[in-house]
């Protein structure tokens, strides 16, 4: 069976449960989205990286799976019962990250070491995907042309995308660190 089918010619897609939904529908960017951040994942996951590090970002992968097929599917909240608990474990290593860490005297520009560079790629990709998220949450549940609007979706995805970029930051900042790179400070025009 070829991966084509040509439903999808005339700017139409299915949900999981065969609701036929335009390509650029809400709930589709946010869990195209979800998979870019994932695809991104991948391209760190490329990188030489300390095992226990590695391992951190696949359980990631894996969560930002389950919230895009919860995404694709109208009701879906199987995610759930492994994102809840996930992100009080990415609180965790947030703060484990931060205890390593100089404080914050300034505003951080992206890049450093090519690990932290990714790493906040990752980030701004989660703060779009959450965007995305909550633009999905809010229109989800009005009248979308169809006598079924879409069922509401659990706001714990939206926490959980949030911690994420957090987390991403904190890393990034450590990745610098544990290189011996500087954070590249940010300069207000004519201050550096």
């Amino acid at each position: 069976m070829p991966i084509y089918t040509g439903t999808g010619d005339h700017g139409q897609t299915g949900l999981f449960g065969n609701r036929r939904v335009a390509k650029d529908h809400s709930r589709i960017e946010a869990y195209g989205t979800v998979d870019e951040l994932n695809s991104f994942l991948g391209l760190l996951r490329s990188e030489p990286l300390e095992p226990q590090f590695d391992q951190q970002l696949k359980s990631i992968q894996d969560e930002l799976f389950e919230v895009g097929a919860d995404l694709a599917t109208e009701g879906g909240k199987a995610c759930l019962a492994r994102i809840e608990p996930a992100i009080l474990e990415i609180e965790r290593w947030i703060d484990a990250s931060e205890a390593m860490l100089p404080p914050l005297r300034t505003f951080v520009l992206p890049g450093g070491c090519r690990v932290a560079g990714l790493l906040h790629v990752l980030r701004t990709v989660s703060r779009r995907a959450e965007r995305c998220f909550w633009t999905a949450a809010r229109l989800a549940g009005e009248p979308d042309g169809t006598a079924n609007p879409i069922q509401p979706i659990p706001p714990q995805i939206g926490i959980y995308l949030n911690r994420l970029s957090d987390l991403f930051f904190t890393w990034a900042r450590r990745a610098n660190l544990q290189a011996g790179v500087a954070d590249v400070p940010w300069h207000r025009a004519g201050q550096g």
